[in-house]
């Protein structure tokens, strides 16, 4: 009976593996609570054939149902919308481990991906912002609320460029999302605005989002740039071994400044109704950190460069 049991937890603790990236981008939040839940729902929806795309647009609604729970100053209003925040972000892991399961990926589905958590904290951003004016903040709260905002996209943006980028080099293009701005101007100059105007909006947008991310890493596109070209066949195994090794410490970076962190403190705030503190934690806490995650990367990414061109 022991063995029979045992034989069937293998191949689901297999097929759970297989839905997650990878265990060195993992946060450990996400590997015992959202990446389970994720799981179950995405097995539901693979059931009941609900594309990956779906879903992620499902927790869109979610997510900025929450934010607009978070303008009332009543606690359990606002414990409704903690409840549908965390749904949403298990909507948003279960959207990409679907994805990976029926092999359902594509370039739109990481788009809306990025999007939906956008969606999200702008309407929190907003609802705070509101809040606060209700609470008797002048209109200057918009001040310190907009310039969150815009920091809260920079983290988010390269933050997940430097998980795929990592991924990039222990998996390759195969395991990775990992684009480029040359080769999306090209798909972009492809598509006409008369007869691809949704497609061409999209490209824009994206292609936008990539150079934002490629400003913030000159020396990583450099090495980016030489390792494309010396290696279209695959990284050397000590290219993957030395990379993964020096730049696995700074994931843990990546997963503070996304969504576990930003939120457990928020969701804190409004327990003591000061929701207004979110603002400078963005900005005077999870920028510097930015900082540091941007500097430590461009000194691997330095590194390697010299170490493939000396």
């Amino acid at each position: 009976m022991e063995t029979l049991t045992k034989d069937t937890q293998a191949p689901q603790a297999s097929a759970f593996q297989s839905s997650l990236k990878s265990s060195d981008t993992e946060e450990r939040i996400d590997i015992w609570f959202y990446r389970p839940i994720g799981y179950q729902i995405a097995l539901f929806c693979a059931k009941i054939g609900i594309t990956p795309n779906a879903v992620t647009i499902i927790s869109i609604f979610f997510g900025v149902a929450a934010g607009i729970l978070f303008y009332y100053q009543e606690l359990w209003i606002n414990v409704i919308g903690m409840l549908s925040l965390v749904f949403a972000n298990s909507l948003d892991s279960a959207d990409g481990q679907l994805a990976r399961l029926t092999n359902n990926k594509s370039r739109l589905g990481r788009i809306l991906d990025g999007l939906a958590g956008d969606f999200w904290f702008i309407a929190i951003h907003v609802a705070i912002c509101l809040r606060s004016q209700n609470e008797g903040w002048s209109a200057l709260i918009w001040v310190p609320g907009v310039v969150a905002g815009l920091s809260h996209i920079v983290q988010s943006a390269m933050a997940d460029y430097y998980r795929n980028v990592h991924l990039f080099f222990i998996k390759g293009t195969s395991g990775s999302e990992l684009d480029n701005s040359r080769d999306l101007q090209k798909e972009y100059d492809a598509l006409s605005w008369s007869n691809h105007f949704f497609p061409k909006l999209v490209a824009r947008n994206y292609l936008n989002y990539t150079k934002l991310q490629e400003s913030f890493s000159p020396n990583l596109q450099k090495l980016l740039g030489v390792v494309r070209e010396r290696f279209q066949n695959g990284l050397p195994e000590w290219l993957i071994t030395d990379f993964r090794a020096m730049n696995k410490p700074l994931m843990k970076y990546t997963n503070i400044v996304q969504f576990n962190t930003r939120v457990l403190f928020l969701f804190l705030w409004l327990f003591i109704d000061q929701a207004w503190i979110y603002f400078l934690f963005d900005i005077f806490v999870l920028n510097p950190i930015l900082i540091y995650m941007c500097v430590s990367q461009e000194k691997v990414s330095r590194h390697f460069y010299h170490k493939l061109t000396a």
